[in-house]
């Protein structure tokens, strides 16, 4: 008897559901205001010349900030006018985003039509741009564009990080003229740029075009956005926190690159993330100093090399439905890999040492 009761399981009590949850009165009055918006808005588009998603936009914000001036007469005026802000300044925000998702829908739309399964693995080698899409393929441009991203970087980053610590930190003599240059350098045309380093690099020295003349010359219109960056970050830092390291004995070396560059980090990584999308998509400065090349390659100094830019000026060019096709497609790999390397950047920057 007691071996049969101890081998009873306990049977678990029955939860009460929970009991349903009316609609709140804001949540109604939300859904009024929208619909009666939404429908305003749509008589308004059928009977004037507005049309499309654009007009039928314009119309409904129009009409919810109407909806809300006439609802003063029943919730009062300070109402209204919190409600009149909010709508603006949503409205706003919303107004900022559509060029936005526009333009990345159209390149979404637009490029998924030259995607096939070898478009990725493929080079242009033994295929032209007017040929059907079933055909050719970016991958000589993808690793293109990573070799002279990737060492315009390795150039520019620890240039820009070295001003930015010499003008904020350090302080010296040359300070603000160093700041003037950044500032100037920020201005100048990426044209500019590839002329110099053609004249300078590939005329003068290399006599030919190659990759290293390509990422010097994306270096250069890298450099200034990675050093102001840099150096509104680094103003952030307290001066109390440097006075305690100093108060603790350590020198100012030992100051700048144990407590105050780590202590922004993930600032700097956002330096190099914006000095990336600065020059990921330049084409000016490519076609006078790495040109464009058909096939996949990794040599930095004997040959051209191929980037996504020059492939899309170059598709772009032919002017055929399937070589545009072709510049879209290219230009969605381009945002798809900036956008990937912004992710990879953000999630080195913001892991702590102990994650680490």
């Amino acid at each position: 008897m007691t071996t049969a009761l101890a081998n009873t399981t306990p049977v678990e009590p029955v939860k009460p559901r929970k009991p349903w949850k009316t609609p709140t009165r804001t949540f109604l009055n939300f859904i009024a205001l929208f619909g009666t918006a939404a429908g305003l808005a749509t008589a308004i588009t059928v009977a004037t010349p507005l049309a499309g998603g654009l007009g039928w936009y314009v119309s409904f914000v129009l009409s919810l900030i109407l909806v809300t001036m006439i609802g003063s007469f029943f919730y009062g005026v300070k109402k209204m006018q919190d409600k009149l802000a909010t709508i603006v300044l949503a409205a706003t925000a919303a107004t900022v985003m559509i060029p936005w998702v526009s333009l990345i829908s159209t390149v979404i739309r637009r490029g998924s039509k030259a995607f096939y399964s070898g478009f990725l693995t493929h080079d242009m080698l033994v295929n032209s741009s007017d040929d059907p899409l079933n055909v050719g393929g970016v991958s000589h441009a993808i690793v293109g564009t990573l070799i002279l991203v990737v060492l315009a970087s390795v150039i520019a980053v620890p240039l820009g990080v070295i001003a930015a610590v010499y003008i904020v930190e350090i302080k010296g003599r040359a300070a603000k003229a160093v700041r003037f240059f950044t500032q100037a350098m920020s201005g100048v045309p990426s044209i500019v740029a590839g002329l110099f380093v053609y004249s300078t690099v590939v005329v003068g020295l290399t006599h030919k075009y190659n990759a290293i003349a390509g990422a010097l010359a994306l270096a250069i219109l890298m450099l200034p956005t990675v050093a102001r960056t840099s150096e509104e970050v680094l103003k952030v830092v307290p001066r109390e926190l440097r006075d305690a390291s100093y108060a603790l004995g350590a020198s100012q070396f030992r100051t700048t690159f144990k407590v105050v560059l780590p202590t922004v980090r993930s600032g700097l990584v956002t330096a190099a993330v914006l000095g990336v999308a600065r020059v990921a998509g330049e084409t000016a400065p490519l076609l006078l100093t790495s040109q464009y090349f058909v096939k996949f390659s990794t040599d930095l100094y004997h040959n051209p090399i191929a980037s996504l830019p020059t492939y899309i000026f170059g598709n772009l060019g032919v002017g055929t439905d399937n070589s545009v096709t072709r510049a879209w497609g290219g230009s969605l790999v381009l945002i798809s890999i900036v956008v990937l390397l912004s992710v990879i950047a953000r999630v080195i920057g913001g892991r702590t040492p102990r994650s680490r």
